[in-house]
């Protein structure tokens, strides 16, 4: 079996958790988060007890990187521990 390469599956993962939370704080900015997240919330037969607030420039950057960080750790580690189980 191949060996996955630590840096490219670190950087696939932190790329796609960052794009994810740039799609939130987009959601958030248009004031569409809190509809999005009361439907999803409904369609478990659930009540939502959170509130969205409102958009902050400084507050969206930090999630963005803190999110691609936690990714790309999560994406090196993963791939780590593959290889060493599938030598």
């Amino acid at each position: 079996m191949n060996k996955l390469n630590r840096n490219k599956v670190g950087l696939v993962l932190g790329s796609f958790a960052a794009l994810m939370h740039v799609i939130w704080s987009v959601l958030v900015a248009l004031n569409w988060a809190q509809p999005f997240q009361d439907f999803v919330f409904e369609m478990h037969f659930l009540i939502n007890p959170n509130l969205v607030l409102p958009f902050d420039w400084a507050t969206s950057i930090e999630l963005v990187a803190l999110a691609s960080i936690v990714g790309y750790a999560v994406g090196f580690v993963f791939s780590t521990v593959w290889n060493h189980f599938n030598k």
